[in-house]
């Protein structure tokens, strides 16, 4: 495949929250789903991941995150090396999952919910500090602070698992298709959350199906095939690359098919 943008290459580490270096990994005796992956998250900036079903997008953050250890290969968060840590550990090292579906505990208020995402704290005016924040952040969650969780709408839940996420200020979250099940109108919200967290200084690294609309929010794209990095840049440049669109993103917007 031809394309403007560059191979996927190691750039300098500064300013790099997050690091998967030449990673391969997989699940028991299977063959590998990563193989040789390398992904560099920056500080606050959105990084987004698109690539067909199979290429190892969701595979990445279960890495990431501890709930699967690479076979071989490097995590370096914020300089230091976590591989082979557990998901507590990395949550301590400063990395959240947001995982696919909906995680909230519908029979639980709003405060519930995001206070279990401060179990790890003991400092109750740091944690205080933290349900500001994400109240400031996120209105809903403090507009419905004493609610059942459960009477909330699809697009208000997600904001409730963002905000659980960023109690323990976290340096990336990792979030898997948060958009998954969600109507457009409330999908726009949800990318607008992301957003935010970004602006707030929060490094996100996202996989999401909607291509197109992530590489809308993301400042840098990554396109996933067979377990690698194929290509990575500005997540504009990559939607306007046409033979990118037509492989990965389904065709150009308005674009017609002709007829076979």
């Amino acid at each position: 495949m031809a394309s403007d943008l560059t191979p996927q290459t190691p750039s300098s580490p500064g300013g790099d929250l997050l690091v998967l270096d030449d990673i391969q990994a997989g699940y028991g005796r299977a063959a590998m789903v990563l193989r040789g992956l390398t992904i560099r998250v920056p500080a606050s900036t959105v990084v987004c991941l698109v690539g067909p079903n199979g290429a190892g997008k969701s595979t990445v953050l279960k890495v990431a995150s501890g709930l699967l250890k690479p076979a071989s290969g490097r995590i370096v968060v914020d300089g230091t090396d976590v591989t082979g840590q557990g998901p507590q550990e990395m949550l301590t090292s400063g990395l959240a999952h947001v995982l696919q579906g909906h995680s909230v505990f519908r029979e639980m208020t709003v405060a519930e919910n995001v206070l279990l995402g401060a179990y790890t704290m003991r400092d109750s005016a740091q944690i205080k500090e933290r349900v500001e924040f994400v109240q400031n952040l996120f209105p809903i969650v403090g507009e419905r602070w004493k609610q059942l969780a459960g009477l909330l709408s699809g697009g208000q839940q997600k904001q409730v698992e963002f905000a659980r996420s960023l109690m323990v200020s976290p340096k990336v979250v990792l979030l898997d298709e948060p958009s998954m099940g969600l109507d457009p109108k409330t999908t726009t919200k949800v990318f607008e959350q992301i957003v935010r967290m970004r602006d707030a200084g929060v490094a996100v690294l996202l996989v999401e199906q909607n291509a197109r609309r992530a590489l809308e929010t993301a400042d840098i794209g990554c396109v996933l095939d067979l377990g690698r990095v194929h290509i990575t840049g500005p997540a504009r440049e990559l939607l306007a690359d046409p033979q990118l669109s037509d492989l990965y993103l389904g065709g150009r917007p308005g674009e017609k098919k002709s007829a076979v």
